[in-house]
């Protein structure tokens, strides 16, 4: 048995592609609907125009994410398929050429020019569009672009992060409604920070205070907006 299959490490940026998705889909989804439950209950609207507000916020929301994270996760997918149908073809075209390519990009990592020279014959023997795939255009299995999954995991963790602030406005009394919602959707915002840090290995209080601290904003922002228009109808 090998030593690596006895030592099968899980890097912490196998996780890039739904962790991304995943923070930033539940962040949005408290902030925006939090902000702007907060915001029509600041305009001294009706406990039922509040609820019908935040949950159009939540389906807006939802399907904008989704949208959004497929639109753009699939540009950089369409990047990379070129990419690597333009790398096939030099593969194909001209393999002298593309082995010194890939010795060069060794040799200047450090590798000694023989050293370099064997491991690309080696590399491009087994999986020559890959090892050119990884090392030329750095793309690799764990960051590749996955649509599919960046929309899925932005809509349904947008869903969950907005059913917070909407669930603490219907068990409200409205006139507690503003403090009550933005004090807790702050504190779910922290926690989200803190487990966002330890899924990706940063440090948890950095995340959990730039979470918050944009969340109070948003929310301070939308107070005042709701504030002035209601004062103005």
């Amino acid at each position: 048995m090998s030593r690596l299959h006895l030592h099968d490490e899980r890097h912490l940026v196998s996780r890039i592609g739904w962790l991304r998705a995943a923070v930033l889909g539940a962040n949005d989804g408290i902030v925006s609907t939090a902000s702007l439950i907060v915001g029509v209950a600041a305009s001294a609207a009706r406990p039922a125009d509040i609820l019908v507000a935040g949950a159009a916020g939540l389906v807006a929301g939802a399907m904008s994410m989704a949208a959004g994270e497929y639109v753009s996760v699939s540009s950089q997918s369409d990047t990379e398929t070129a990419d690597l149908a333009r790398e096939r073809a030099e593969l194909q075209n001209d393999t002298v050429a593309e082995h010194a390519e890939l010795t060069r990009i060794y040799t200047e990592r450090g590798v000694d020019p023989d050293t370099a020279a064997k491991v690309a014959e080696q590399l491009m023997a087994k999986d020559a569009l890959a090892a050119h795939a990884r090392d030329e255009l750095g793309i690799s299995e764990h960051t590749t672009a996955r649509p599919i999954q960046a929309a899925l995991t932005s809509a349904g963790t947008f869903t969950a992060g907005a059913l917070a602030p909407l669930l603490i406005a219907a068990a409200t009394p409205v006139r507690l409604l503003p403090v009550v919602v933005s004090v807790l959707s702050l504190a779910f915002l922290a926690v989200l920070g803190v487990v966002g840090a330890k899924a990706g290995g940063a440090p948890a209080w950095r995340a959990a205070l730039r979470v918050t601290f944009w969340g109070a904003l948003a929310m301070a922002l939308t107070a005042a907006i709701g504030t002035v228009v209601g004062t103005a109808v």
